[in-house]
């Protein structure tokens, strides 16, 4: 099976390596030509010079940028994505986006004769070099179907969640309640440790109770009570994410309160913190706003 691959990132290489090997005939592009020349050369496959010639070779192309502003953008023009597809190809695109994008780059798509299925990811660098990451699929169940066979490279559990746009809600969702759980743990160890309550007991207890999150139990032992904040997922990226859980539940007419305080404390923490920060980082912001250090 012809497949390219646009975008090396963080979590797009890993994702990518998967589908170097039979039976993909993998080509990858890259912003950066370097990095999709080097990928090319380690793993024994092509690189495209721009994303029509990428586009041009697939059968199925998957995107995976910062956010579908940027896949939007590698659509049209002379070497855009556009150019390159042929009737009867698909596009998946694996950023983590936004519904009402998605929706008119599946509508545009469309008229081409292409099929596209959003599909963003979940289980961070590990899991995609794992090949264990969660998949969220939006669109036409034949779709979903047929980009099972790729998504399967690296993905362990792939999850049709409804029409063209509903991976990115899912994804969007699930990343508002990470965010709301990070902040939440930050504030709740920020008053026990001036009550001199430690984190470590302080987790021990809400792991084996009520409280206990992914959050808890596994970031902020090695990440704050450790106080190593290794870069796997950036502040900046769970800022956009929940932004767009905010917009959509703004654009379905529901009330979120709790998501929208978090979209705002968020993009605090990343105004104060800056672009490079990891997303558990924001912590600093609760302790410096409290004057205590979680240890």
């Amino acid at each position: 099976m012809r497949v390219s691959f646009l975008g090396l990132g963080a979590i797009g290489t890993p994702m990518a390596v998967h589908l170097a090997t039979p039976p993909f005939e993998l080509v990858v592009w890259n912003r950066t030509m370097t990095k999709a020349d080097a990928f090319a050369t380690e793993h024994g496959c092509s690189y495209a010079a721009n994303p029509r010639e990428a586009a041009a070779h697939a059968e199925v192309l998957i995107t995976c940028l910062t956010s579908s502003r940027e896949v939007e953008a590698l659509m049209d023009g002379p070497d855009g994505i556009v150019a390159g597809l042929k009737a009867g190809a698909l596009l998946v695109d694996c950023t983590s986006g936004d519904p009402a994008t998605s929706i008119v780059i599946a509508g545009k798509l469309k008229a081409l004769g292409v099929r596209f299925v959003d599909a963003p990811v979940s289980g961070g660098v590990k899991g995609a070099v794992a090949g264990t990451l969660t998949v969220m699929c939006g669109g036409d169940s034949r779709d979903v179907d047929r980009a099972r066979v790729v998504l399967g490279a690296f993905g362990k559990k792939i999850l049709h969640c409804g029409g063209v746009g509903a991976g990115d809600a899912v994804k969007a969702m699930n990343q508002a309640l990470l965010a709301i759980h990070i902040w939440s743990a930050g504030e709740a160890l920020a008053t026990l440790a001036q009550l001199g309550v430690t984190a470590e007991v302080a987790l021990d207890v809400i792991n084996g109770s009520s409280g206990r999150s992914n959050t808890s139990e596994n970031l902020f032992p090695e990440r704050v009570v450790g106080r190593k904040f290794p870069r796997t997922f950036k502040l900046a990226l769970l800022d956009k994410d929940i932004a767009i859980a905010a917009q959509i539940s703004r654009d379905n007419n529901v009330r979120t309160p709790l998501i929208d305080l978090a979209a705002r404390l968020m993009k605090e923490a990343h105004a104060e913190l800056g672009e490079e920060a990891d997303h558990v980082e924001a912590v600093r912001v609760i302790e410096d706003r409290s004057g205590v250090i979680i240890v």
